[in-house]
């Protein structure tokens, strides 16, 4: 390895700086995004049965909003009816809507970098591939002879940057689409749950006009 880097000269390094920031954010993404990281299956049926007949404690909704994106998200509704029963149900949306956004946003960081690596690493082997062609005409002398040393050397340069340059591109655009995708179907998943949770939390508001949740005025 040591020797295949002296013979790709200095266009290399920038390359290998790509490889190791790519491999660090796949890692660090493939940990992140996993689903119980995100939004585990059981999660909202868990807060629908919790709030069947009264809402629960700061304590209890603190508790959920740490456990994942999606219990962030559903803490903050929780939230919201707890701290202003007389809310109407646009502005729990509003509310949801604006937790599952900065979700969102946490969830796609590093995303672009990582896009980027993908979008650069090419790039620079073409560099590379330019700076080896340079090395190759350097190699002729005006005599028509041809320096052997230099022409090698410049023949490296050339094709060791710009496999090295795909070598990272290929599988970085891979993991991109990978994780964007997965990114766009936890998004969904949110605003499903927060749909179904809407009309369950309305039920603990306090209708204009009334002091008694809106469940207890329509059943009396």
């Amino acid at each position: 390895m040591l020797s295949i880097i002296q013979a790709a000269g200095w266009p290399i390094w920038p390359l290998i700086l790509c490889s190791i920031v790519g491999l660090t954010l796949v890692i660090e993404r493939s940990v992140t995004l996993r689903r119980g990281r995100v939004a585990p299956d059981k999660l909202l049926d868990e807060v629908v049965a919790l709030t069947r007949t009264s809402l629960p404690s700061t304590d209890v909704i603190a508790k959920l909003g740490n456990s994942s994106a999606l219990g962030s998200v559903l803490a903050a509704g929780l939230r919201a009816v707890v701290a202003e029963p007389r809310l109407n149900e646009e502005t729990l949306r509003l509310v949801f809507e604006n937790a599952g956004r900065v979700m969102v946003h946490r969830l796609e960081r590093y995303l672009n970098t990582l896009g980027t690596v993908a979008t650069a690493s090419p790039l620079l082997g073409l560099l590379g591939t330019v700076v080896g062609m340079i090395e190759i005409f350097g190699s002729q002398s005006p005599t028509g002879g041809a320096n052997p040393a230099q022409l090698a050397q410049g023949i490296s340069i050339a094709l060791y940057n710009t496999a090295f340059g795909l070598m990272i591109a290929i599988p970085s655009l891979m993991f991109y689409r990978f994780f964007r995708g997965r990114v766009d179907e936890y998004t969904v998943d949110m605003e499903q749950a927060a749909e179904r949770l809407v009309p369950h939390l309305m039920r603990f508001a306090v209708r204009r006009g009334n002091n008694t949740p809106a469940s207890n005025a329509s059943a009396s």
